[in-house]
């Protein structure tokens, strides 16, 4: 063999090498999954007008669900300014679509504070939080990621997942859309999970 295949082969392993560890360190960071399936399992939240809500909430109508907390500097009001358009793109196609707003920071988003920010974005979209344990059990119905992380003093962030997820109107997963996604894809997707509901 000579040394021009011998390198070749060397950098193949590399290449394989580095691949392999790259999907190691994302499958440490990735959040066990729901035994049971996306969605599944029971708890009890509260909307941004204080009533009581559980998972039969995402049940009658097609949903858009997404994680995340008012603090956040960018990915959530990305997200939110997302949905505001693809409402506006849907028009009367997207009548019976639903969004939600669960917060992964419920020390700080009351439901009051979660009127003010769901409130400037579209009346349909709705703020859900509950006590940190309830917010744990949904979080891990959906296999969402989220953690506290210190800031200078008492100050706090949170890093968590950034998907939206696709709900029909059985309260079943569908699939999702990808942070900051093209709009024409995520509209198509939308329109998808409308005509199967």
């Amino acid at each position: 063999m000579d040394l021009g295949t011998i390198r070749f082969w060397l950098w193949g392993l590399v290449g394989v090498l580095a691949l392999t560890a790259g999907a190691g360190a994302f499958l440490l960071r990735e959040p066990p999954k729901p035994a049971s399936g996306f969605g599944t399992g029971s708890y009890d939240l509260v909307d941004q007008k204080g009533n009581a809500v559980d998972e039969t909430i995402f049940v009658g109508h097609p949903s858009a669900l997404f994680f995340g907390f008012t603090h956040c500097p960018e990915v959530c009001p990305t997200t939110m300014a997302e949905m505001a358009g693809w409402f506006e793109a849907l028009g009367d196609e997207g009548e019976d679509l639903r969004a939600y707003f669960v917060t992964v920071d419920p020390e700080r988003d009351t439901p009051e504070i979660l009127a003010d920010y769901v409130g400037w974005v579209s009346d349909r979209i709705t703020g859900l939080t509950g006590s940190p344990e309830e917010i744990a059990k949904i979080a891990r119905s959906w296999a969402v990621f989220y953690e506290r992380v210190p800031l200078e003093g008492d100050d706090y962030t949170m890093d968590h997942s950034a998907s939206v997820f696709l709900i029909d109107d059985n309260g079943e997963f569908q699939g999702t859309i990808a942070y900051r996604e093209d709009q024409t894809t995520a509209l198509a997707k939308l329109r998808m999970l409308l005509a199967k509901s």
